[in-house]
């Protein structure tokens, strides 16, 4: 066990070496890495954020029942007995037509043509806090109320949540799919960059295997490369969303607040971004393995022919 550590050490402390001896390439590599990263990150971060105000505006959702211009007070005691009944709801408030009216004419500027009508037009209603329900369990409640006796009407738009929660997904999708093309990139990426440090260090490997080094041994400190350099691309990935976020925010806020309302976008949280450093440096190593292995065996048919 304390051979394999001391191993890994020490190609641990060789792939740093490699990283200090050659800073210009090393740190294309890894703006390279964190701007591929950075596009697939950023959708992801705004597509979040959406489905959070998404998920904050369906807690907030209401619907209205609008009772009939006719019903009397035990109808609406009635009503009011089935509401209190259902456990889907979060909470409900009888709105009068006398209050409807009142509000109407304080609102509306409305007063002289609501009193050249002289009676209340306006029906009773019910407003009703629906919390966190789901569109299908909204259009479900919907329709079960329309049939209850002296109701009107019963007022909700679920479309809206519909479409932003497909919209949504759609974009999921569209990051899943840039990241995979991303992805595949810096693993051609990598690959390009340890095959130029195998031509530069062909005459040492080819040493190293004449006096007994296996193959694992030459190809540990390639493999941490990669991963070293597709970590310290993500980390610069998510420098470079952080301090974006930062700005954007700044700027959001000046626009909320001529809309009187609060709103910023959050980056990425601690499980997301952990995802992304163990993801870039997975993709880092697998483009270094890939790169090490068609290049021993090259070395390997080239010593055999020879």
């Amino acid at each position: 066990m304390i051979r394999w550590i001391s191993q890994h050490g020490h190609a641990f402390m060789r792939a740093l070496g490699q990283l200090v001896s050659t800073p210009v390439t090393s740190l294309l590599s890894i703006i390279v890495f964190s701007i591929v990263l950075s596009l697939p990150a950023g959708i992801f971060i705004l597509i979040e954020n959406l489905r959070e105000i998404s998920g904050q505006a369906t807690d907030t959702q209401q619907m209205t029942l609008v009772l009939d211009t006719a019903a009397r007070q035990a109808d609406i005691e009635q009503i009011n007995t089935r509401l209190e009944a259902l456990a889907t709801i979060e909470g409900f408030q009888f709105i009068s037509k006398e209050i409807a009216l009142q509000e109407l004419l304080q609102e509306s500027g409305m007063a002289e043509v609501m009193r050249n009508l002289g009676e209340n037009p306006l029906p009773d209603a019910f407003v009703i806090n629906l919390g966190s329900m789901s569109a299908s369990e909204i259009e479900q409640l919907q329709a079960m109320m329309q049939a209850w006796p002296n109701v009107a009407h019963v007022l909700v738009d679920t479309d809206w949540a519909r479409k932003l929660d497909a919209l949504l997904d759609v974009a999921r999708l569209i990051v899943i799919m840039l990241a995979s093309v991303f992805g595949t990139a810096l693993i051609i990426v990598m690959f390009n960059t340890i095959r130029l440090q195998i031509l530069t260090k062909r005459d040492e490997i080819e040493l190293s295997k004449l006096i007994g080094a296996t193959d694992s041994y030459i190809r540990r400190p390639f493999l941490y490369f990669g991963a070293i350099q597709g970590l310290a691309g993500a980390a610069l990935a998510w420098l470079l969303l952080y301090f974006a976020i930062i700005q954007l925010n700044e700027a959001l806020t000046e626009l909320a607040r001529l809309y009187a309302t609060t709103f910023s976008l959050n980056p990425l949280s601690l499980r997301d971004s952990l995802i992304l450093l163990l993801l870039s440096a997975t993709l880092g190593w697998i483009g270094a393995r890939w790169s090490v292995a068609r290049h021993l065996a090259q070395i390997d048919q080239e010593s055999t022919i020879s």
